[in-house]
């Protein structure tokens, strides 16, 4: 397998114990990037991801922090760079989801998703983007969502810190690209991970007709796109949303 330009680079993937960020940890250190596994519940978990990759001769070190708050997202990218000596690639892919309609949607519904989803991405680039300045060199890929760009009934929250994510990845890709850092964002439709579990089977069946290519993703659909836009390849990428939905959101 080619390695796309990854061996040796640093990369740090927010909620990667499990679904899409597992994925993506697995991915990138399958081809030779050395990888922190942040979590912020389960630990069990992200210790089996790191077991993964190091008995497939990867690198690979778990870290907990709540990437929400300010200070806990600063010592996640503090433990990477005293760890590896380096940082090269963010994925923000930390995320939850809290559904309901506005009207019987409560203000803490909507205050935990807008800060899971959104405010961890600004915790964890700003704190990434001084390095990778210095450094003349980064890689920003935020796990946004097709809701983020059509919307979701049910998901005013998570549409709006999706759509967040979105605007936020392209003011800062204008910021940073004289500094040879690409920011993009890819946008997964519905991808076969736990959450898709807790929908009712009606409500999913319903959802999939709306996907051209009828059916769900594979989280390692996501992570293939997550390596390409991490590598040198995708140098003269930045400022995109890349959907990988299955076409239901054709732009």
């Amino acid at each position: 397998m080619s390695d796309l330009g990854l061996n040796g680079k640093v990369a740090v993937v927010t909620g990667a114990s499990r679904g899409i960020g597992r994925a993506i940890a697995l991915e990138l250190a399958a081809r030779g990037a050395r990888v922190v596994v942040n979590y912020h519940r389960s630990e069990q978990a992200a210790q089996e991801v790191v077991s993964q990759i190091q008995a497939n001769g990867g690198e690979a070190v778990a870290f907990q922090a709540d990437v929400s708050d300010f200070q806990q997202a600063q010592a996640l990218i503090k433990f990477a760079l005293e760890t590896f000596g380096d940082l090269h690639i963010l994925v923000n892919n930390a995320g939850i989801t809290r559904d309901t309609l506005l009207m019987t949607m409560s203000e803490e519904d909507w205050d935990e998703v807008i800060r899971t989803n959104l405010k961890s991405t600004f915790n964890c680039s700003k704190a990434a983007i001084r390095h990778m300045i210095r450094k003349r060199y980064g890689r920003i890929i935020n796990i946004a969502s097709v809701a983020g760009q059509m919307g979701n009934a049910g998901q005013t929250n998570y549409s709006a810190s999706k759509a967040g994510q979105i605007g936020f990845t392209k003011a800062l890709a204008r910021e940073v690209a004289s500094r040879n850092i690409t920011v993009n964002a890819i946008a997964p439709g519905f991808v076969d991970t736990e959450i898709l579990n807790t929908m009712p089977r009606e409500t999913l069946e319903a959802a999939l007709k709306l996907v051209p290519l009828g059916r769900m993703g594979r989280p390692e659909e996501i992570a293939f796109a997550v390596a390409f836009l991490a590598s040198d390849q995708a140098a003269y990428i930045t400022g995109q949303v890349l959907g990988v939905d299955g076409g239901m959101a054709m732009m």
